[in-house]
């Protein structure tokens, strides 16, 4: 799918779901009254997930934002503003699976490159159910090489890690988040190297 807004197809209309409808309430009853200008981003993140649910392609339509705006009792260029501004929101519809790639210095250190090849490798042959994005930092640098797909990250990938999960995410059968060679946390590779339990040679525990 395109990401590009300027040629995206903008419905003339949006309406939030009853699914969403019912979350909105206790979103804006988060912030205190005056406040509710704050509501702006999970609105647009409930919007965003709405069209995911509803067309399969995650994105925030001009007409969304307005209703948001409205909603909020805001100047619709204040939603705009943020909606521009922030990377997890798409302003065009992305395919169902869509792969944000780490391409920091981190990253690129570690490899990065040969991930952002495969993912756009299959986003090229598969643009119905890929999307790729090159993106700045995901925050978990200490396992780089990272990528995103939707809300999951993965760490620890290479070229033919990447490949595999792709795969596997296009059978269905994506594995956790996480490490992909069972990194615990952000230890080192090959397990921790500090901070081992030993016995003393009396055998009293430390």
């Amino acid at each position: 799918m395109s990401m590009d807004a300027k040629h995206v197809d903008q419905p003339k209309e949006f309406a939030f779901d009853a699914v969403s409808e019912a979350a909105i309430p206790a979103i804006i009853a988060t912030y205190p009254a005056g406040r509710q200008a704050s509501a702006a981003m999970p609105l647009l993140d409930l919007a965003q997930r709405q069209m995911a649910r509803l067309t399969g392609h995650a994105w925030v339509p001009r007409a969304a934002m307005d209703v948001i705006a409205a909603r909020l009792g805001m100047a619709p260029i204040r939603i705009y503003e943020v909606a521009t501004f922030y990377t997890m929101f798409h302003l065009a519809p992305v395919a169902p699976h869509h792969l944000q790639v780490c391409t920091t210095t981190p990253c690129w250190l570690r490899g990065s490159d040969a991930v952002h090849q495969a993912c756009k490798a299959a986003a090229q042959s598969d643009p119905a159910l890929f999307s790729v994005e090159e993106m700045e930092c995901l925050g978990a640098c200490v396992n780089a090489p990272v990528l995103m797909i939707n809300d999951d990250v993965y760490e620890d990938l290479d070229g033919a890690r990447t490949e595999a999960l792709l795969v596997a995410v296009k059978n269905g059968v994506a594995p956790p988040a996480g490490s992909t060679i069972g990194r615990r946390g952000s230890a080192p590779e090959g397990g921790p190297t500090t901070l081992f339990m030993v016995e003393a040679a009396d055998g009293a525990k430390p």
